[in-house]
């Protein structure tokens, strides 16, 4: 098709009238989009995006390709009419020029400023007298602009016929994004890793980030982002020449922008943030690209923006960008952690993206035309020489220089290092301390610590007046000026989006003005984009309007459609109607609004779900318990999202509630800094409570990869059942209006019972087995069943033999017989399979002829592949080793936790009848170099019975607590007795000698000692004992004895005389109404209390006595003189220091005095009868006492052995019981059927049943073997 075309700089988007795309056959994709006049008038078009070329006349084979071209149906541009050859005649500039006549021509095609290259003149510019059109040659051919006399019309027109063009593919971008904002910034710890462009960005700036001087201060410089596949960039700045232009005549006819705008621009020169090019060396440079600029206005605010996403045939420089990673820590968590502590600080890096230089080879990527605002000089060229605003790896490159200056500064751990890294949000500081002086200290450390890097803080604000006042004013923020001033009372600080009000220490919501505009799609997606809410505080507010938005999207409304159903605009008018009391909400900064003593307090997080056929969400709470038992509940966070379209049941919404609550869990515990003692999330859905115990592959794969996800963020036991009523989560799903967010209510301060004890929070109900069975998985199987031999699975196998016999049959089928070769084939093919699934990589390097890697385990051996064999083995430093076999000189490389490992350990093992640890090491490595042989085989024979028995050792539990029968205070000598025998003692009577006994009666208590001689072992004569010992000291209360089976040798006959004993004792006691103990058998530790007295005695009698045969009256009186000496040992520590008091003995309690040599304090005899001597005595035994329990007690408190943990015995244990009397090897070896716990629960005596009969023992001569099959 042969037509005309506008070219109109004034256009953003190329416009095809609709019947020549028609006539061309072109096809797109159908598009909406928004035309506006230099009247501001506004008009939606209905068309598609299509693509072709366009060439000029002159030259049909240069062919230019045309993308994404909006079709309209009518381009409303009045016909053209220009008498060329009047002009040229009347014109000389026009002579001779190839000028096409018009004679009432109607254009079909606009080509706008996305295509800057067909507007560019290729020629200087042909200017006629004022007044007249000039002539202008494009890569399209010969254009005339300007007035002529005859028809005031213009081929090339430079008026705006179009300001903007705004694509709804765009917008849908923009609606994508305010529903991501309902995403918790939750970190799956199984998506850590970073993407691949992400390593590449931080590799650039790893390789290229430098320190560079700058006027006296060291610099950061850092390099573009360029990606790996990004071209050799050259732009001709006349591409942006359209847009100065247009820039220029907007400025022009404002001057007070066009001020703004020039003192903008001088101010980045003035500064060295941009350098003016000289037109040589602006044409000099390899690459180029130039950055279009205009004026933005915010917010009363003037700003200019450089546009470098602007674009180039068909590319802009941020196209060839890479973003980076995000280094900075989310915006929520930053809030979270701003609100923990009393004294609050915020500040932010003054101009942070222009203190970070840019390498030299990348500044001609950045360059800009400006000329003052004078339209008749040529533009000059400017450079940036730092990040500007604009390209996308800005604020990946400025947080990279400033953490990179904090680690180069400061050590790991350092406050400042933390505080940079956890409470800077690109270059905002928000942060929370406990006292005004801390807070101070940060605040100088930090601008400090900054200020070496070249990064200025500054509008420092703090709630707490002193922290600041000592900063120059400049370094203030101005609305702290403000009220540090007292001109202004409520003064508020921008903090990411929200109001600080320092003075109140509350954050606010900014309130936007009702616009007039009609209500379309566009204004409501507009309005509810504008209502910032990061913490989602006004959440129940804010979800009516989503909801509203998406029963309007399933009307299937145009963005701009005004006429909106009747029902859902006077529910949105209701909604904006409300957003006038946005500024009267109202949030604590701090959690708590008391002093708090992190030491003293528990901190718990609650956390509630809820969901609703239209949304569902969930809301954490922040639950301190102070010290004094006062409980405080802090709003947290809160996260909503809608129902989805596809309508889902009940229970499937709350289990996405309950992923919601968890997401939340898992961000708050990672986030906060305060100490979290325990973390509850509630629900009122008794199917999700029941969902999250079970097994989440029970189900289908909606609710299975949900229950799944919370069960890995969450534990069962964390989650709690909650009414509805008491379920401040139900205000999401329900909705609540502005003026009830603003009172004291359960959504902002948490359900009532979060006040009380956790025994008065509500309990949980009994949950149903199953839920509902719509959402279980059901499954079918396919089985086979075959009679051939199964495959040879290494780990299936007990022994090498089996495991040897097994593969030979897969190998080489019925025909396989066990011959030297044929196992020697079957054994290298089992150490192949082996090899090969402990070390795949070695194995595949070295077969490759390659090295193993640095990070190879086998990497100290040497490894060398066998060729003969294909078996890794070690080529080490013995190769020329004559004296030691090949196997021994290059064993073969084994894994030490494979089966195959095992197995032939097992078979070393038994073959060589269970050596000890070295012995088999020695042996095995022979052949084999087993990865921590050592280890792997210890960890073998701690499973190996046969080892067991010959090495094993009981393991004791730890020491018991001090028993009741030594706790006896402040009663009677022996009320808590221990008794024992001990000899026989021969001794001479005339010419014949005969034997006697000695029994020891032991006070639990005191430690008092009583010894009498036994002139038989019968029951008279111990009975005889017992009575004299009653006589002497006083009936006791319980006696404690052992059960005799600890007697060695030659005193069998004291065994057997306790065994005849026993029932004429236990009559005589009941008689005396005195309780009788036995200890357990073959436990002489439980009566060590006396056994110790017993050696004591024995070597006593060994020195005084020696080997001679002494007379019954001679050993009677050795025995009471040893009872005096034993009498008389201090209790507990004895001093050096004659200040110090004398030491307590067991004779202060007999005789009231320490030792029986001290002289009887002497009465009158007229005192005898008073009372004096009775209150000596009572005073004596009290101040016994009482020395007794200061300073001997309490030595008792440390375990002299038995210190650790042991497992406990269970019921149905293997056990050995150790015999000392019989060689380890006859051990009897039985299963446990009864344990006896003790007072502290821990298992010391139990039932061993040995061939049908039950022995009583003790733990500490248990040894606990590997279980056994019954059978054994």
């Amino acid at each position: 098709m042969e037509t005309f075309a506008v070219l109109d700089d004034g256009s953003e988007r190329t416009i095809l009238l609709h019947a020549a795309a028609q006539q061309l056959k072109l096809q797109g994709q159908p598009e909406d989009l928004i035309l506006r006049t230099v009247r501001q008038d506004q008009q939606v078009l209905h068309g598609t995006t299509v693509s072709f070329t366009v060439s000029p006349v002159s030259h049909p084979h240069k062919k230019y390709h045309i993308q994404h071209a909006f079709t309209a149906e009518r381009l409303s541009l009045a016909e053209h009419t220009y008498p060329v050859a009047f002009l040229q005649k009347k014109y000389r500039h026009l002579a001779g020029l190839p000028l096409q006549q018009m004679d009432k021509v109607q254009p079909v095609l606009l080509i706008g400023s996305d295509y800057p290259h067909l507007l560019t003149p290729v020629e200087p510019v042909r200017l006629g007298p004022p007044g007249g059109p000039a002539a202008v040659k494009t890569r399209l051919g010969w254009t005339l602009q300007g007035p002529t006399q005859e028809v005031r019309r213009e081929l090339s027109t430079h008026q705006c016929f179009f300001t903007s063009v705004l694509p709804n593919t765009d917008l849908f971008a923009h609606v994508e994004r305010l529903w991501q904002m309902d995403v918790i910034p939750y970190r799956n710890n199984k998506i850590v890793t970073r993407s691949k462009l992400d390593k590449e960005a931080i590799s650039l700036l790893q390789e290229n980030t430098v320190r560079v001087e700058v006027q006296g201060t060291m610099r950061y410089a850092t390099p573009l982002l360029r990606m790996q596949s990004m071209p050799c960039l050259n732009m001709p700045k006349e591409a942006v020449l359209p847009q100065l232009r247009s820039v220029e005549r907007r400025l022009l006819k404002n001057p007070e922008q066009a001020s703004a705008y020039q003192a903008e621009i001088t101010r980045l020169k003035e500064a060295g943030y941009v350098a003016k090019l000289e037109p040589r060396e602006a044409d000099c440079s390899k690459e180029s690209w130039y950055i279009p600029h205009h004026m933005v206005q915010h917010n009363n605010k003037n700003r200019v923006v450089y546009n470098c996403s602007f674009q180039f045939e068909g590319h802009s420089l941020n196209d060839f960008l890479l973003p980076g990673p995000t280094l900075s820590p989310s915006l929520l968590a930053v809030l979270l952690r701003f609100r923990e502590h009393p004294v609050a600080i915020s500040s932010d890096i003054r101009g942070m993206f222009h203190q970070v230089r840019l390498l030299p080879g990348d500044m001609p990527l950045l360059r800009f035309l400006w000329r003052d605002l004078k339209p008749y000089l040529p533009p000059d060229v400017y450079q940036w020489q730092v990040l500007p605003f604009g390209t996308t790896c800005s604020p990946c490159c400025a947080s990279y220089a400033l953490q990179t200056h904090v680690i180069n500064h400061s050590q790991p751990g350092d406050r400042f290092r933390e505080v940079i890294e956890k409470s800077f949000y690109v270059d905002n500081c928000l942060h929370s301390l406990h006292s005004p002086r801390e807070a101070k200290d940060l605040v100088d450390g930090l601008c400090a610590l900054l200020a070496s890097g070249g990064f200025e803080l500054r509008q420092w604000a703090s709630n707490c007046p002193s922290v600041i006042t000592h900063l120059p004013p400049e370094s203030r923020s101005s609305t702290c000026e403000l009220w540090l001033s007292q001109d202004q009372q409520d003064v508020h600080e921008s903090t990411l989006g929200l109001q600080w009000h320092c003075q109140t220490d509350t954050l606010r919501y900014k309130h936007r003005a009702r616009s007039s505009a009609p209500v379309t799609m566009r204004h409501i997606y507009r309005v509810l984009a504008s209502q910032y809410d990061p913490l989602g505080y006004i959440i129940p507010y804010t979800t009516r309007a989503k909801i509203l938005v998406q029963r309007l999207w399933d009307k299937k409304r145009d963005w701009d459609d005004p006429h909106l159903p009747e029902d859902l605009l006077a529910l949105w008018h209701e909604w904006e109607k409300e957003l006038s009391g946005l500024e009267e909400i109202s949030l604590a900064r701090c959690y708590s609004l008391s002093e708090v003593d992190h030491a003293s307090c528990k901190y718990e997080i609650h956390i509630f779900c809820d969901a609703s056929e239209q949304a569902y969400g969930s809301v954490a709470y922040l639950r301190i318990e102070h010290k004094e038992g006062e409980v405080e509940v802090a709003f947290v966070a809160a996260r909503s999202r809608v129902a989805p379209r596809k309508q889902q049941s009940i229970p499937r919404l709350e289990l996405c509630a309950a992923l919601s609550g968890a997401q939340l869990s898992q961000l708050l515990n990672t986030e906060l800094t305060v100490p979290i003692h325990s973390t509850t999330l509630w629900s009122d859905s008794t199917t999700v409570l029941m969902w999250l115990t079970s097994s989440s592959c029970r189900y289908k794969v909606f609710v299975g990869t949900r229950v799944a996800e919370i069960q890995e963020m969450t534990a069962s036991a964390v989650w709690r059942y909650v009414r509805s009523s008491d379920n401040p989560a139900d205000d999401i799903t329900r909705g609540k209006s502005l003026q009830n967010l603003s009172k004291d209510n359960r959504w902002s301060q948490g359900p009532s019972f979060l006040k009380l004890p956790s025994e008065s929070w509500p309990e949980q109900p009994h949950l149903a087995a199953e839920g509902p069975n719509s959402e279980l998985r059901q499954s079918s199987f396919s089985v086979l069943v075959t009679t051939t031999a199964p495959s040879a699975k290494l780990q299936h196998f007990n022994t090498l033999t089996e495991c040897m016999n097994a593969y030979g049959q897969e190998l080489h089928g019925a025909a396989y017989t066990s011959s030297a070769e044929l196992q020697k084939d079957v054994q290298r093919a089992v150490l192949r399979q082996a090899q090969a699934e402990s070390f795949p990589e070695e194995l595949r390097l070295l077969m490759s002829g390659k090295s193993v890697s640095s990070k190879s385990r086998l990497l100290t051996l040497s490894p060398e592949l066998d060729a003969a064999t294909g078996l890794i083995r070690v080529g080490g430093r013995l190769r020329h080793c004559e004296v030691l076999e090949a196997d021994t000189i290059h064993p073969v490389v084994l894994d030490p936790r494979h089966p195959v490992t095992l197995l032939i350990i097992r078979d070393y093992d038994e073959r060589l009848h269970h050596p000890g640890t070295e012995r088999l090491f020695a042996e095995i490595r022979r052949t084999y170099w087993i990865l921590r042989g050592r280890e792997a085989i210890r960890r073998y024979q701690h499973q190996c019975t046969e080892c067991k028995k010959w090495r094993g050792r009981p393991e004791v539990p730890l020491m018991a607590d001090l028993p009741l029968t030594r706790q006896r205070y402040f009663r009677p000598v022996f009320y808590s007795t221990g008794m024992d025998c001990f000899g026989p003692f021969v001794i001479k009577i005339g010419r014949r000698n005969e034997k006697r006994w000695g029994i020891v009666f032991k006070c639990m208590t005191t430690r008092a000692v009583h010894l009498d001689l036994l002139s038989s072992i019968d029951s008279d004569s111990f009975l005889m004992a017992l009575r004299r010992f009653i006589a002497r000291r006083g009936n006791p209360h319980e006696l404690l004895c052992d059960q005799g089976t600890n007697f060695k040798g030659g005193e069998r006959e004291l065994n057997e005389a306790f065994a005849a004993l026993q029932s004429e004792l236990q009559n005589y006691l009941a008689v005396q109404q005195i309780k009788f103990i036995y200890n357990p058998p073959s436990a002489p530790h439980f009566g060590g209390c006396w056994e110790r007295e017993i050696r004591s005695i024995k070597a006593a009698l060994k020195v005084t006595i020696g080997a001679q045969t002494v007379t019954e009256e001679v050993l009677r009186t050795v025995l009471i003189e040893v009872e005096g000496i034993l009498n008389s040992k201090p209790l507990g520590y004895t001093s050096s220091d004659v200040a110090d008091l004398d030491p307590i003995t067991p004779f202060c309690f007999l005789i009231g005095r320490r030792d029986a040599s001290l002289p009887q304090v002497v009465y009158e005899d007229s005192e005898i009868l008073s009372r004096r001597r009775w209150r000596h005595s009572q005073l004596l035994a009290e101040h016994f006492w009482r020395h007794f329990l200061k300073y001997y007690l309490p030595d008792l408190q440390a375990r002299q052995k038995w210190k650790t943990e042991k497992r406990t015995l269970e019921i149905g244990d293997v056990v050995m019981i150790v015999d000392p009397q019989l060689p380890r090897a006859l051990w009897p070896v039985g299963r446990i059927t009864q344990v006896f716990p003790g007072a502290d629960g821990r298992v010391r005596t139990a039932n061993v049943e040995v061939k049908g009969k039950t022995y009583t023992r003790i733990v500490a001569r248990l040894i606990q073997l590997p279980a056994l099959p019954e059978d054994e």
